[in-house]
């Protein structure tokens, strides 16, 4: 099991300075994500297979695969990346 900040780090192209710590970062991503991107985010982070993350947020295929994009970008957003940043 991964933590929160394992996960961003694999998803961020260039991180430029260290991540808050869990609980900071936490704080941060629940104002800046909507609901089902953080619980995808924790479920990779837990990671759990893709086929139960997916009856989790109730998604198909093609739901799950926008939505994991959609984080991903998010995520890479400059704005963010300094929110998530110390």
């Amino acid at each position: 099991m991964k933590t929160l900040q394992e996960e961003i780090a694999l998803h961020i192209k260039k991180l430029m300075h260290p991540l808050k710590e869990e609980e900071a970062l936490h704080a941060v991503l629940k104002r800046k994500l909507t609901k089902k991107e953080l619980k995808l985010l924790k479920g990779w982070a837990e990671e759990k297979p893709a086929s139960e993350i997916q009856s989790a947020l109730n998604l198909d295929a093609t739901h799950y695969e926008t939505l994991s994009a959609k984080l991903v970008k998010k995520l890479n957003q400059e704005k963010i990346k300094q929110a998530l940043s110390l």
